[in-house]
């Protein structure tokens, strides 16, 4: 394994994937240190707390929807594990550069007759070779004009902004970790609103108001356990066993 290859393999596929958001190219990058750590095993097995830490995600429900959007992007093969004292298990996928030729392709008789044909001195025709020695990347403008790409647009032409009924909803739920009561909750709180958010703009993208509102339910959990915990404390300090006599003078 050549890490500078896989790592701009991995950073090639980033710049023309549109799905990807900040979080999961920094939970990407802290699952490539590991597998690096690990000498590019097959599979290795990883803690979500270290992974959080390096990552720098702090809500376990991001961290579980980055990773299962990485897994469901065939990024890598994700195996979770019920057990505390065992990690989940990684296989970290192998992304091929464009420039590297394909395995078992490579013919000596084939290229000798290529060589035959068009000696390397001669460019072929339609092909035109890179200025000053250097690559030029199909993708990328070469006068420096940047080019308007239409994927963004294609993108919200095919995002679904309102989701196909109820149960695609709970399903949407579940499969993030969640009761499927809280997806009837979002499904019904945006369906009176005819799918508009608050100042009445139509809603762009379901499944990622979905994400924010899983983000916050818990949040909001967390911050319930700690007041509920602070109150539980207090009505403790306020209760005695003594039996005083409020009658006597002081």
């Amino acid at each position: 394994m050549n890490y500078i290859k896989l790592l701009n393999a991995a950073f090639e596929k980033f710049y023309f994937d549109d799905r990807l958001n900040p979080t999961h190219i920094s939970l990407y990058m802290a699952l490539f240190q590991e597998w690096n750590s690990s000498r590019f095993a097959s599979e290795m097995y990883v803690n979500r707390r270290d992974l959080m830490l390096a990552s720098k995600i702090g809500s376990k429900s991001t961290y579980h929807r980055c990773i299962t959007d990485l897994d469901a992007w065939l990024y890598l093969s994700y195996f979770p594990s019920n057990n505390p004292y065992k990690g989940s298990k990684i296989k970290m996928s192998i992304i091929s550069t464009c420039d590297e030729p394909a395995s078992g392709q490579y013919n000596p008789t084939l290229e000798q007759l290529a060589e035959q044909y068009y000696p390397r001195g001669v460019p072929l025709e339609g092909h035109h070779p890179p200025n000053n020695g250097q690559v030029v990347n199909q993708h990328r403008p070469i006068n420096g004009q940047a080019l308007v790409s239409n994927t963004n647009n294609n993108k919200q032409e095919n995002s679904i902004k309102q989701p196909k009924g109820r149960q695609a909803v709970i399903l949407f739920f579940e499969e993030k970790g969640f009761e499927a009561d809280e997806g009837k909750k979002f499904y019904e709180h945006y369906a009176d609103r005819e799918w508009q958010t608050s100042d009445g703009k139509p809603i762009r993208d379901w499944r990622s108001l979905a994400t924010n509102w899983m983000d916050r339910t818990e949040l909001f959990e967390e911050e319930n356990k700690s007041n509920q915990k602070q109150a539980s404390q207090t009505k403790d300090n306020l209760r005695t066993t003594k039996n005083k006599d409020y009658g006597q003078p002081l």
